[in-house]
């Protein structure tokens, strides 16, 4: 059982950045989700790169040892400055107007789980295309929409809504993201990925959280959904403690998603290049 965090993880430095690894080490689909943007991105080696919605900064951390010049946004205050923390450098805040960046300032952008928040998805792709050269790269990871799943219909039912993970809209099909990128970009590869278990899983560590936190009293949610940040360590050190005991099990779990390869997951990738 292994994820793509790097072994020079000496160099990691400060205590917001050792925990995010930590919560890294403990999520099955982050660890899937990092895998499944490093290979739809490539080699980032030279390039000038934007990563935006990295929730509490990991991935961002991780995109830069793969090689690069990054520059990190997100939609949340919060969000924003647990990336900063990480990374020891300025994030941005950005929502779906015009951001501080200039145009084309990058050679790749990643879009990680930020469009479903965004109340104008078209106006990010379009300041996407402004701010990207030409043939640049775009990725995007968002929830993969699928009405006739009764996991989701159960979800919703038990408190695990679109409310509370701060989504304006469910997901995005492939024909829908198509939509959005229009003639201003090709599509080169798309993919989905966690499947049922893998979802069963997260479920059920959603649950254990959300009721836990009821029961002390405590908000859940923000524009951004259920971010933890390392302020979250101590109010919640028995509840990351029981994740990292039964984090084998849930290895076991996830891995029946080979026995359905004929289905579609939950979540959603793509690589795009922008028109010349």
């Amino acid at each position: 059982m292994t994820t793509d965090a790097p072994k020079a993880e000496g160099a990691a430095k400060g205590s917001e950045l050792v925990w995010a690894l930590a919560l890294f080490r403990r999520s099955l689909l982050k660890q899937d989700k990092f895998r499944r943007i490093k290979a739809m991105l490539g080699d980032p080696s030279g390039l000038a790169c934007l990563d935006i919605g990295s929730n509490n900064g990991v991935i961002s951390w991780l995109l830069r040892q793969e090689g690069g010049t990054w520059v990190s946004a997100d939609l949340d205050e919060k969000a924003v400055a647990s990336i900063g923390r990480v990374l020891g450098e300025r994030a941005w805040r950005i929502d779906d107007r015009k951001t501080p960046f200039a145009a084309g300032q990058f050679d790749a952008v990643v879009i990680i789980d930020f469009l479903e928040h965004v109340a104008n998805d078209a106006a990010v792709v379009q300041e996407v295309k402004r701010i990207l050269k030409p043939g640049g790269t775009l990725v995007i990871n968002v929830p993969h929409l699928k009405p006739g799943s009764w996991l989701n219909r159960l979800r919703h039912r038990l408190g695990l809504t679109d409310e509370l993970h701060g989504h304006l809209r469910p997901g995005y099909s492939l024909d829908s993201l198509r939509g959005l990128l229009g003639g201003d970009f090709v599509l080169e590869e798309a993919r989905t990925y966690s499947r049922f278990f893998s979802e069963a899983v997260d479920t059920a560590l959603g649950l254990m959280y959300l009721a836990l936190q009821r029961r002390k009293q405590r908000q859940v949610g923000s524009s951004k959904g259920i971010v933890l940040h390392q302020e979250d360590r101590e109010q919640n050190r028995k509840e990351l403690l029981l994740m990292g005991a039964i984090y084998p099990l849930m290895w076991l779990v996830s891995r029946l998603d080979y026995l359905l390869p004929w289905t579609a997951g939950y979540k959603l990738v793509l690589r795009a290049r922008q028109r010349p």
